[in-house]
């Protein structure tokens, strides 16, 4: 089975949280993938990937905001949750999650959304120190950064799903 042969209902139900709590990427994505354009994976990502890129700014916040902070206790999505748990960010001793909570706040005050960083093959210690440098970085080249690394995210949940 391919991609194009789904649903319009299966298809978003499948792809709609590939991009954390905004179907909205894989609803604009639609068209081609009914069309049959989008059944090679890579082809999917990278047309998911345009839709953010070319996405208002507005909307690609609140796709930034839609994420939830590191090492949280607060209610997230399924992927992240499974995400967050293969980096051992359930597992953070007192002063791990203390320092994440410290520098969530300090991020949060300083760019205005939660840190973000695909954690899949990284540490505890590796996320700590890529939290602590990208503090320094400016808004936009944060803003960047950020996109790119929901992109990765995107990437790795999209490998899973085809």
């Amino acid at each position: 089975m391919t991609v194009s042969d789904l649903s319009h209902a299966d298809f978003l139900a499948r792809f709609g949280p590939v991009y954390e709590a905004s179907p909205w990427v894989a609803q604009r994505v639609w068209p081609a993938v009914e069309a049959g354009g989008l059944d090679d994976p890579s082809a999917l990502a990278a047309a998911m990937r345009a839709e953010v890129d070319a996405a208002p700014r507005a909307l690609q916040l609140a796709l930034i905001r839609a994420h939830p902070e590191l090492a949280s206790r607060t209610r997230m999505a399924e992927a992240s949750v499974k995400e967050q748990s293969g980096a051992g960010l359930d597992q953070c001793s007192a002063a791990e999650f203390e320092a994440f909570q410290q520098l969530n706040g300090a991020y949060n005050a300083r760019f205005g959304f939660p840190f973000i960083v695909a954690v899949k093959g990284l540490t505890r210690a590796d996320i700590l120190t890529a939290f602590e440098a990208r503090l320094a970085n400016d808004p936009e080249t944060e803003f960047g950064a950020t996109i790119a690394q929901i992109h990765r995210i995107a990437g790795f949940r999209l490998a899973d799903l085809t």
